[in-house]
C-alpha cells in the first residue's frame, strides 16, 4: 500500500499530512516556507521539520513515501517550482509534484468539480474553474500592489490606522498592542520598527487585530469589515469571468484571515450573497493540505 505526502507551503506556516490510499496517518507543522520571501535555506528547514513531524506521528519512515504534492505560492514560475522540487528530493523519494497553492486549495474544496476558492492568508487570491475546465484568478499580485484583504494587508493597514489615530488624538486599543508586538518602548521606536528595511512581516499582526475586533475596538472592526468586503470583490471578479450565467456558484474560503475572524467571514458572505443571491458558500474554512494529499495520491497513479 502506498504512502502519500501532501504539503501546503505558505508565507506564515507550513503544513504537511501523510496518508495511505484512504486515511490520514499523521500531520506536521513548521514555520514559513515561501522561497521567494524567505530564501531556500529557510524553506528547506520548514519543509524538513513539517515532514519529520508528520512522519513521526504517522510512524512512517520518510523513505516509505510513494508520492508527494506540495502547493506553494509562485509555483507557476519555473525557478520557484524547481527550487522546491530540489529541496523535497533531498528529503523524500518517489514522485514529487509542485503546484500553485490555488490548485491544492481548489482541489480540497471541490475535487474535480467547478467552483471558486478565495485564499486569505499572508497574501490573498481568488481562483476558480467552471464546468468547461476554464480557470481564472484575481488578486495575488504581491503585498506591495495587491493582495487586498490578506493578513499582510490587514496588518499594514492596522499600523496606518494607529498612526492616524495618534495624529488625531484618538484612542484605539491597537496602539498599545502593536507597539508591544514590535518590542518598541516608545512611539519613536515603533516608527523606526515599522519603517525598517526590509519591512516587517505585517501579517503577524492579524491575531491582534482579530482579538481587538472581538473585544469591540472600532478601528479593528472597521479594518476587518473592509477586508471581508475586499475579499468578496475579488471573488466576484472570478465569478463574473467564469460563470456569466450567475448560477448557484460554489464558493469556498481558505486561509488564516477567514479562520481567525468571524467578522471577515460574515462580511464576505453577506456581500457576496447580496451580489449573487444563488451563490453556495461553504461556511467551513477548508484546509489546502488535504487537497495536496489527494493530488499526491493521483500523482502516484499516473
Amino acid at each position: 500500500m502506498g504512502v502519500y505526502l501532501g504539503i501546503d507551503g505558505g508565507g506564515s506556516k507550513t503544513s504537511s499530512v501523510i496518508g495511505d490510499q484512504t486515511s490520514v496517518l499523521g500531520t506536521g507543522h513548521a514555520g514559513p516556507s515561501n522561497v521567494i520571501r524567505f530564501g531556500e535555506q529557510k524553506a528547506r528547514e520548514a519543509f524538513a521539520t513539517a515532514i519529520r513531524q508528520a512522519c513521526t506521528t504517522a510512524n512512517v519512515n520518510p523513505q516509505q513515501i510513494t508520492a508527494t504534492c506540495v502547493g506553494v505560492a509562485g509555483a507557476g514560475r519555473p525557478e520557484v517550482s524547481e527550487t522546491v522540487r530540489r529541496i523535497l528530493a533531498d528529503i523524500v523519494p518517489g514522485v514529487i509534484e509542485v503546484v500553485p497553492d490555488t490548485v491544492t486549495a481548489l482541489h480540497a474544496a471541490f475535487g474535480e468539480e467547478p467552483g471558486v476558492v478565495v485564499i486569505a492568508g499572508t497574501g490573498s487570491i481568488a481562483y476558480g474553474r467552471n464546468q468547461q475546465g476554464d480557470t481564472a484568478r484575481a488578486s495575488g499580485w504581491g503585498f506591495a500592489a495587491s493582495d487586498e484583504g490578506s493578513g499582510y494587508w490587514i496588518g499594514r493597514r492596522a499600523v496606518s490606522a494607529i498612526m492616524r489615530a495618534h495624529d488625531e488624538d484618538e484612542h484605539t486599543s491597537l496602539t498599545a498592542e502593536i507597539t508591544a508586538a514590535f518590542g518598541a518602548n516608545s512611539w519613536d521606536e515603533l516608527v523606526l520598527a515599522v519603517n525598517a528595511s526590509p519591512p516587517p512581516d505585517f501579517a503577524t499582526l492579524l491575531p491582534l487585530v482579530a482579538s481587538a475586533a472581538q473585544a469591540g475596538d472600532t478601528t479593528a472592526r472597521e479594518l476587518l469589515t473592509e477586508a471581508g468586503a475586499e475579499l468578496a470583490k475579488t471573488a466576484s471578479i472570478v465569478i463574473r469571468r467564469l460563470f456569466p450565467e450567475r448560477a448557484a456558484v460554489p464558493v469556498a474560503m481558505s486561509g488564516g484571515v477567514f479562520r481567525n475572524s468571524d467578522l471577515v467571514r460574515q462580511v464576505f458572505y453577506n456581500q457576496l450573497r447580496s451580489e449573487y443571491p444563488d451563490v453556495a458558500i461553504n461556511s467551513t474554512v477548508i484546509d489546502p493540505v488535504r487537497g495536496a494529499l489527494e493530488l499526491a495520491r493521483k500523482a502516484a497513479g499516473r
